[in-house]
């Protein structure tokens, strides 16, 4: 199912990232909203373009703490279109710094980011599809097509298809508590 499996193991950056993150269930906001924003980067660039400027991104984003990007004015958006250790796209700035926002209310309606995801994997006793998932996220948040919040959901477990069955990485995944939540509908 996934040639990243083919792919990553060996390689200096994308293998850790395979198997270690990659579709690996987080809770953590922070880590969340790294997830969601490397997503939003990514588009139409390599993922190993986003692996090699993550610290970079780590440093730009004050560690992906939401409620200092969310906080972001001016000077802020100014001093991430010139830094040269991020992407550089006013649309991706702004789309992290009004999510930070999405997330910050996210914590009165549903405990945080985590708690959001959870409470919209089912709709009508069944897994969310993907076009459902992009359907949701595209009330609040932005930047958010297909493609990358497929990759977002994918890469915590939330869509199938991160890694082959036979993939090391994906057994050491099914052994977590709670699995990954696609395979409480399979």
């Amino acid at each position: 199912m996934s040639g990243y499996c083919d792919i990553a193991p060996g390689h200096p950056l994308h293998g850790p990232y395979h198997d270690r993150e990659y579709g690996v269930p987080a809770r953590d906001e922070a880590a969340l909203f790294e997830r969601l924003i490397l997503e939003i980067n990514q588009a139409g660039l390599s993922w190993e373009t986003m692996l090699k400027k993550r610290e970079g991104f780590r440093s730009a984003y004050d560690g992906f703490d939401v409620d200092k990007v969310a906080a972001y004015g001016d000077a802020d958006r100014l001093r991430l279109l010139n830094d040269a250790g991020i992407i550089r796209n006013r649309l991706k700035v702004d789309a992290a710094i009004h999510n930070a926002g999405v997330i910050q209310r996210l914590r009165a309606s549903h405990g945080g980011f985590a708690g959001w995801l959870d409470a919209h994997v089912e709709l009508d006793g069944r897994a969310r599809t993907k076009a459902e998932w992009v359907k949701l996220f595209k009330r609040d948040f932005r930047f958010v097509g297909g493609e990358i919040v497929g990759e977002f959901l994918m890469s915590l477990g939330y869509l199938p298809g991160a890694h082959r069955a036979d993939c090391p990485a994906a057994k050491r995944i099914a052994k977590l508590k709670p699995k990954p939540v696609w395979m409480r509908y399979g």
